[in-house]
């Protein structure tokens, strides 16, 4: 996650994140991996590496010698490291990427764009360090309607709160063709774009809400930030949204992706 006013709290532990985001971001690595077609014999890059779902993946099919990493926080950085031996993982935003020129097969950035400080530059940081004709490939959540967990989060809050900063307001690239746009305007060639579904389960709603009292992301640091009154209409609100569940339920989430291929000369690339 990049280190911004929206993404600081995501500086977390790897659990709290896990019990948050994790249950979608590890279904999402693994068809993330097969939209873009990753092939054993390449190396990688994971921008906004989080705990590392996406390296997990990544480590699985090239192997972990081939994966590197990169996220803002040092806490994450500490925990993708131990959770993945043999990853070189650093400290470094998308901004300034910490790797060479041409040195990835592919570039990849999982649930991160919409908390860039400039998009443009980090596109620009992602086709340096890609080795001509190279991937570059990048994914976030459909907020307005297609990731139901937050969806209905946000809807709770603005049935209170008119005001509510939510997500699909605030934050860019959750709508189609906003990420291919980015990387076209970036000069890759062969952008194309899709959309990948995931699931998760949840024992009960408390397993549900726990993960927002965790203060991780815009909508867990927008609960954790209301009075003990508002919190408790608050969750009263979204357990009213989620249709009252009495047991185990299951909540889908669509992200949108697009990739594309870095130009096969030096010419092209400028």
């Amino acid at each position: 996650m990049e280190d911004v006013e929206g993404a600081r709290s995501f500086h977390v532990g790897g659990e709290s994140y896990d019990s948050f985001m994790g249950r979608y971001s590890r279904p999402l690595a693994a068809a993330f991996l097969d939209a873009i077609g990753v092939q054993p014999g390449g190396v990688a890059l994971d921008v906004g590496c989080g705990p590392g779902a996406l390296v997990g993946e990544l480590s699985n099919r090239l192997g972990p010698a081939a994966v590197s990493a990169c996220d803002p926080s040092p806490s994450f950085v500490e925990e993708c490291g131990r959770r993945h031996p043999g990853v070189a993982v650093r400290v470094g935003r998308a901004e300034a990427l910490p790797f060479d020129t041409n040195a990835f097969d592919y570039v990849l950035a999982q649930l991160v764009l919409h908390f860039v400080t400039d998009p443009t530059a980090a596109a620009a940081e992602c086709i340096r360090v890609a080795r001509p004709g190279g991937v570059v490939g990048a994914c976030v959540w459909e907020f307005h309607d297609g990731m139901e967990m937050l969806r209905h989060f946000w809807e709770a809050a603005l049935a209170l709160d008119p005001d509510a900063p939510d997500e699909a307001r605030t934050l860019r690239f959750g709508r189609a063709g906003e990420i291919a746009d980015l990387l076209r305007s970036a000069g890759l060639a062969d952008v194309t774009e899709t959309t990948l579904q995931v699931r998760s389960d949840y024992a009960d709603f408390d397993d549900l809400w726990s993960g927002f009292l965790a203060g991780i992301g815009p909508a867990g640091s927008y609960c954790v930030g209301l009075s003990p009154d508002d919190r408790h209409r608050l969750r009263h609100e979204f357990f009213r949204q989620l249709g009252e569940p009495s047991g185990p339920f299951e909540l889908s989430a669509v992200a949108s992706a697009a990739l594309g291929r870095t130009r096969t000369s030096a010419a092209g690339r400028d």
